[in-house]
């Protein structure tokens, strides 16, 4: 029997994280957006949730919590509805630890993971997208080639969260023929000769998380900091657990959208009655929840494919696809329902749509 219906533990931890957003995220958003910072005692406070480090074994100072890529897509939702920016931010250290957790090798797990099971938030983070309009996962331009015993990666990716102050960059580079099976991850600490960390990007959305370019110039890591040593990772895997990721936190930040919307065209008045009566604002709103709740069974399917080890790469790049779609036609319908309000940075739509745009290029910024 298929139930949609999230278990007791999944309920708590999803109320847990709604209650911090709506408290904590959601009304930072605005200033954070406007100064293009992000508050550190959120994060902190985000941090003592335990909603990174909560996954970390015993051995290595974490919880020692099971996995479960259903009760990640409840948080990153929950998170991107209080503000997108802000969950990224939070978020980012994830793209690290988790693959480590994954994947690691016994010699990385004691490297990395020691130090994100702390009582203080720190900064971790990826590199996958790179900056060229043809980018493909499958064909990336950053390289790693084998010199002697080391690895030496040499191209630029960009869209990297928090990689100024990361104590660690996974960087996915291509270490042979094109295809995801010749794609290595490697573990690149900070201060690395040879990975060089370039200005802040200007995006155009998600203006209070900082993101940067990072040019490889015969960047040369040690032979055991591939990921999963010799045997490499399942790249494939690792990149729907970042397609389903994304795809909840569109349905979170389409939701905010949404919500704003409805209540404001049930207060909203013209012509002596609210314009959430009138029949286009109506069925407007009703399609737009229709949508919210599409992407989101997507979601769930690819995050329950996932976590019953399955291969759930068609799932999860359906739910990626639709939930790009839909989160960007749901923050534009939002600012339409305001009208001219939509357009004033004093409501939050305008920062919504802003964002919802970026989904279809933010491959890799996320991971549950």
């Amino acid at each position: 029997m298929v139930s949609f219906q999230p278990t007791e533990d999944e309920q708590l931890i999803r109320d847990t994280v709604a209650s911090f957003a709506q408290d904590q995220v959601r009304p930072a958003a605005h200033d954070a957006d406007e100064s293009g910072n992000v508050p550190s005692g959120v994060v902190q406070q985000a941090w003592e949730l335990g909603i990174v480090q909560s996954i970390i074994p015993e051995e290595f100072g974490g919880a020692g919590d099971t996995r479960s890529v259903i009760t990640g897509t409840l948080v990153a939702e929950e998170l991107a509805w209080g503000d997108l920016a802000i969950a990224l931010h939070i978020l980012a250290p994830r793209l690290l630890v988790y693959p480590v957790v994954e994947a690691g090798t016994a010699e990385q797990k004691k490297q990395i993971l020691p130090a994100f099971a702390g009582d203080q938030f720190r900064a971790g983070s990826a590199a996958l997208v790179e900056p060229r309009f043809t980018f493909d996962t499958a064909e990336m331009t950053t390289t790693a080639k084998k010199a002697g015993g080391d690895w030496v990666l040499n191209g630029s990716k960009c869209f990297v969260p928090l990689a100024a102050d990361a104590e660690a960059v996974l960087v996915y580079a291509s270490t042979g023929k094109p295809g995801h099976e010749n794609v290595g991850a490697f573990i690149v600490p900070k201060g690395t000769p040879g990975m060089n960390v370039l200005g802040r990007e200007q995006n155009m959305g998600i203006k209070a998380v900082e993101t940067s370019e990072i040019a490889f110039e015969d960047c040369r890591v040690a032979a055991a900091q591939r990921l999963g040593g010799e045997a490499g990772v399942d790249f494939d895997r690792l990149l729907n657990y970042s397609r389903v990721g994304l795809a909840a936190m569109a349905v979170g930040v389409a939701r905010a959208a949404f919500e704003y919307a409805r209540d404001y065209a049930k207060e909203r008045r013209a012509f002596g009655v609210a314009i959430a009566q009138k029949q286009a604002i109506a069925f407007m709103l009703a399609q737009m929840a229709t949508e919210i709740d599409a992407a989101r069974l997507l979601a769930w399917e690819a995050a329950w494919k996932l976590d019953r080890g399955e291969n759930a790469t068609r799932e999860a790049v359906l739910a990626q696809q639709y939930a790009a779609n839909m989160v960007l036609k749901v923050t534009d319908d939002s600012v339409q329902v305001l009208g001219g309000h939509g357009y004033i940075r004093e409501h939050p739509v305008e920062m919504w749509l802003r964002n919802g745009r970026g989904f279809a290029t933010f491959q890799g910024l996320a991971m549950i």
